[in-house]
């Protein structure tokens, strides 16, 4: 969780006797991705967490050694790092804007310059899970959402989007190492395979069945639909919790499935759709009668979630007799110098403005970490929870129009002060 540019500005600085120069870093997005509205900061908990646990052991400090990466004096050095500074910023599941200082880091630049990696690689794909999730939780209007996308990312990556999604508004996901660390609900009972491993579908929905209790979902388009969807009611009396459906046209499909249900008697049997679903594809489903969505590719990974884009920049230092404030002025990479305050204005219960400098709305900063060690209530399934209601609460804040699908300016206006 290092870049190797970390480790040799640490040891120039070491040389030039500036590594001990007491700074500030900032993390934020110059923009946030085209078209969309706003973002959600996620993976706060996981940073802090990381923070916590970011050392050198010996295995690493070797491999340093014999690849020639940092001489002895900054080997010495890293055998005894342990971050003890200070972090702030937004609360986990907080929306936020470009430019919106969602991290600040304080400490020395020696300490702070080694985070760059770990905070940004946590915070931009968990952002970006979740700013896709909260897209898909508007466009579901209230019905039940799964994460099912282990199979499309990473092993460590799964969790991570689990958890994130779950923050945005998600009530399930398939990823048991999420559940168990987390607290997230975990959901699922059978793939294709199963009913292709028995000898007949009927023998397949019988054994689940057994294994379950009618209190399940079973898989209704492995063949033929409609023949799959009265034996699953006929099985069960009436009484199977819901069926799945996985391919073709999801729209007609739940329709004449709904219609089929209720004929059947089965009237409190819930639909449950998957099949490569996005936040359009479930607004598209709005008028159909389709209880629970599954979504698992485009959640995790490609174009439904680009890059918060976020960035980690050293805006102060201190020689010990004053601050001084520090900016980029390259073409197209500027930023504002000097340590931020942020605050967003409410007015009639509706977000108006994100203020840059000023604390005359609510103020969206709060203590992350102090002398190295995590506030507990950003940790582990708590600070989860405490996340997930945070967005809630805040996206609720939104104008509708910040709310939309389609591309547009960002929901409200960012003002500097």
């Amino acid at each position: 969780m290092t870049d190797r540019y970390e480790l040799t500005m640490l040891q120039a600085a070491l040389r030039s006797g500036k590594a001990d120069r007491e700074c500030v870093f900032e993390v934020f997005t110059r923009q946030l991705p085209a078209g969309r509205r706003y973002g959600v900061l996620a993976g706060v908990g996981r940073v802090l967490e990381a923070i916590s646990q970011f050392s050198f052991g010996g295995s690493e400090l070797a491999f340093l050694h014999s690849a020639g990466v940092v001489d002895d004096k900054t080997l010495k050095w890293l055998e005894e790092y342990r971050f003890s500074g200070s972090i702030s910023g937004y609360r986990e599941g907080e929306i936020y804007f470009a430019n919106s200082p969602v991290m600040t880091v304080r400490g020395t630049f020696a300490e702070a310059v080694l985070l760059e990696t770990v905070i940004l690689s946590i915070l931009n794909y968990d952002s970006a899970v979740a700013a896709a999730a909260s897209r898909m939780h508007t466009a579901a209007s209230g019905r039940f959402l799964a994460e099912m996308g282990a199979r499309r990312a990473n092993e460590s990556a799964a969790v991570a989007a689990a958890r994130a999604a779950f923050i945005a508004g998600f009530d399930a996901t398939s990823n048991l190492e999420a559940g168990r660390s987390y607290g997230i609900p975990t959901m699922g009972t059978s793939a294709h395979s199963f009913t292709l491993l028995h000898d007949s579908e009927k023998e397949a929905f019988e054994a689940q069945i057994a294994s379950m209790g009618p209190d399940t979902t079973l898989l209704v388009d492995t063949y033929d639909i409609r023949p799959a969807v009265k034996m699953a009611v006929e099985l069960t009396s009436g009484k199977v919790s819901a069926v799945r459906i996985d391919s073709g046209d999801l729209a007609s499909t739940a329709v004449e499935v709904r219609g089929q249900l209720d004929e059947l008697g089965a009237k409190n049997t819930k639909i449950v759709v998957t099949s490569d679903l996005d936040e359009h594809t479930i607004a598209a489903l709005a008028a159909a009668p389709v209880d629970r969505f599954g979504v698992g590719t485009s959640l995790v990974t490609g174009s439904s979630h680009p890059t918060a884009g976020f960035v980690y920049k050293l805006v102060a230092h201190s020689d010990g007799a004053g601050w001084t404030d520090v900016a980029k002025t390259s073409i197209s990479k500027t930023n504002l110098g000097g340590e931020k305050i942020a605050s967003r204005l409410i007015e009639s219960g509706v977000a108006t403005a994100e203020l840059i400098g000023s604390d005359k709305g609510r103020m969206l900063q709060t203590e992350l970490m102090s002398d190295g060690v995590a506030a507990p209530e950003q940790l582990g399934e708590q600070g989860v929870l405490a996340a997930k209601a945070h967005h809630l609460v805040v996206k609720a804040e939104l104008p509708k129009t910040g709310l939309r699908l389609s591309k547009g300016d960002p929901a409200i206006p960012t003002v500097f002060s």
